[in-house]
């Protein structure tokens, strides 16, 4: 094969990307990071990376106040589901369906029901980098999730390849400047 070829394979791949939708399963409780390991080898082994192109298991930031010093922690959002970035067939819905720990999907019945544009950016599964170059400095934004949530603030910088972005919030009357991860934020 030439690179000819693998640029022609690459774009089909981004092309048929950008029909998955994004789906909630069940898992058993306390099995979510083994489910997406699995997964993710599952369609590694079987070639199906044109089908099922991601896996996550959503985390958030919280505080932890313990004898007086505060550690950020991560902790998940979702306890017992997993998100997978999929195009539905008979073949994929089988895989996940058929993955050690998964109960099956979210939806009425055994139809999975994608989740909205509107779940998918508050979730901050989406391709970050996508969504977030409509922002712009000074631009005010509110935090969705973290040790900030609810805080609004005005974007400060950006850092595409760590995908965080610094922020100014109003904290106890001072202006302080927080770095958060893209899918915290949303526009005000």
């Amino acid at each position: 094969m030439d690179n000819g070829d693998n640029v022609d394979e690459q774009v089909n791949l981004d092309d048929r990307e950008k029909e998955a939708k994004w789906y909630v399963i069940h898992t058993y409780s306390g099995h979510e990071n083994k489910v997406k390991a699995t997964m993710d080898a599952m369609v590694v082994n079987r070639g199906m990376q044109d089908l099922i192109f991601d896996t996550q298991v959503p985390l958030e930031e919280y505080v932890e106040n313990k004898d007086g010093v505060k550690k950020v922690k991560e902790r998940k959002m979702f306890p017992s589901y997993v998100l997978v970035k999929m195009i539905m067939n008979d073949e994929s819905w089988y895989l996940v369906r058929n993955t050690r720990g998964v109960t099956g999907f979210v939806g009425p019945g055994s139809k999975p029901v994608p989740l909205s544009d509107e779940e998918v950016k508050v979730l901050g599964v989406n391709s970050q980098e996508e969504n977030f170059e409509k922002y712009e400095v000074g631009e005010s934004i509110k935090v969705i999730n973290g040790p900030f949530n609810d805080f609004i603030g005005k974007v400060d910088s950006f850092n595409y390849d760590k995908q965080k972005v610094k922020v100014v919030i109003s904290m106890f009357g001072r202006d302080t400047l927080v770095e958060l991860d893209f899918n915290q934020i949303i526009k005000q």
